[in-house]
């Protein structure tokens, strides 16, 4: 099979030796590493097709990656698969100003996405922490969020269509620029967030925004968790809905001042960014109230930016959180849950709880609008009795997000490091729904096996 690929691709753009495969045999998720038996660079939707025809013929498992950015190890290699990296697939296709959209390959990094846009007066809403780094396709394969995720939603709210290499090679496209589409089933659905394992995303069509004409940046300290879930919910009750509505625990304001030197007090129980955005005379309203319901509800202190690079900095706060915190230990495992917005509270208070019942560090941020809560373990894999105890901690975050009806992951995927959580989030049937359709669409398990569930 390799020299196939050789003929495909050319020697350069085929990687085979061991030296060469160690920085694909692993992604941003702590402590999963596997080595590939090849890496390979496609430059299309048709060289990423004859790949996986190759493949298939060989029996050989696929496991595609962008960046490697992702923290559930959903790009992991199994042991001698052959790894399809897309990172060379960069380029922006189209710009259509009439429709709104935009077309591109799926290896263009998310930040670009959104400067194209803003060239011309859009905007690319979803924002993951990543987008630096990490790429469109690697995005909507996991179904991306990010801080503005409240206000503009995620990355599948986005997606109007997109090429498909499916599990025998054939290329597809599904969706189109219609705003109205209710032809048929919404295939293009189904491959949101399938983390590669039931299509390869190599083109997508998204859909673009104007941009705000207006943005406000605050943040609010509190002296107590509660205070600051209390000021969220106030906010949404007064029907506002900010682009943003962060928040740091103690330890992780303490790590971002540290790190940042912003001049944030390192006593504060509790740190809350506030955005809004829109029309220069909605922002100065909002804001307002904003501030107003912080101050009522208990916040020492609001800073309001005065100007867009004041506003950086600020935001920067919460930007630089998992940065801050990766300087503490030598591992740090991004965790990821989700809860009802009335349950934030108890949440991260369970957290600390948890922390101190097993010894561990734990800071958690996240986004308090939505109740996506990011508890990061600052730990050292190296050290295996401290390991078990971050497991058996995760354990006990897990069983308590679910039985708060939440979800055991917002926005990092499921992957390897959540799918021994999933069928007890899902239950019986819709787990076994889940894996009818990976039988459907990949019955030799060819792409991306053993992630999401095993078969």
């Amino acid at each position: 099979m390799l020299d196939s690929l050789r003929a495909l691709l050319g020697s350069d753009r085929v990687l085979t030796s061991q030296e060469d495969l160690i920085p694909y045999s692993f992604d941003g998720t702590a402590a999963l590493k596997q080595m590939p038996g090849a890496v390979v660079f496609p430059l299309s939707g048709k060289e990423v097709s004859e790949c996986v025809k190759l493949a298939r013929a060989n029996e050989v498992p696929v496991v595609t990656r962008g960046s490697g950015t992702g923290l559930s190890g959903g790009s992991v290699p199994l042991a001698g698969c052959l790894v399809i990296c897309l990172v060379k697939m960069d380029r922006i296709i189209e710009l259509d100003q009439q429709n709104l959209t935009m077309r591109a390959q799926c290896g263009v990094i998310t930040k670009e996405i959104d400067d194209a846009a803003a060239a011309v007066g859009l905007f690319y809403p979803p924002d993951p922490g990543s987008m630096k780094i990490s790429t469109i396709g690697g995005n909507v394969a996991e179904n991306s969020g990010g801080l503005r995720g409240l206000k503009y939603g995620v990355t599948r709210d986005y997606v109007m269509g997109m090429e498909v290499v499916l599990p025998d090679g054939e290329l597809v496209f599904l969706g189109n620029k219609c705003v109205k589409d209710v032809a048929g089933y919404s295939m293009k659905d189904l491959f949101i967030g399938s983390e590669g394992t039931l299509g390869i995303i190599t083109e997508v069509l998204i859909k673009l925004l104007p941009r705000p004409q207006s943005r406000k940046t605050m943040l609010a300290l509190y002296d107590s968790m509660e205070a600051a879930a209390e000021t969220i919910s106030a906010i949404i009750a007064a029907r506002i809905i900010p682009c943003t509505l962060e928040f740091l625990d103690r330890m992780t304001v303490r790590c971002v001042e540290d790190f940042a030197k912003i001049g944030l007090p390192t006593d504060v129980e509790a740190l809350v960014l506030m955005e809004t955005d829109g029309h220069p005379a909605v922002v100065e309203d909002e804001a307002a109230k904003m501030i107003d319901l912080a101050r009522q509800h208990g916040a020492r202190e609001v800073k309001v930016a005065k100007d867009e690079a004041e506003g950086v900095r600020l935001a920067s706060a919460r930007r630089s959180a998992f940065s801050a915190l990766a300087r503490m230990k030598p591992t740090t495992i991004l965790e990821d849950v989700t809860v009802p917005r009335s349950e934030l509270a108890r949440m991260v208070a369970f957290i600390n709880a948890v922390a101190a019942k097993h010894s561990l560090l734990i800071g958690t941020f996240g986004h308090m609008g939505d109740g996506n809560l990011h508890p990061t373990f600052l730990t050292n894999e190296k050290d295996h009795e401290e390991m078990h105890r971050v497991e058996a901690a995760l354990e006990e975050i897990v069983a308590e997000t679910i039985r708060l009806d939440g979800t055991i992951t917002g926005e990092h995927g499921v992957g390897l490091a959540k799918k021994m959580f999933l069928r007890r989030q899902m239950g019986e049937g819709s787990y076994a729904l889940m894996q009818s359709v990976k039988r459907a669409l990949d019955p030799m398990s060819l792409l991306n096996p053993g992630k999401i569930f095993d078969l």
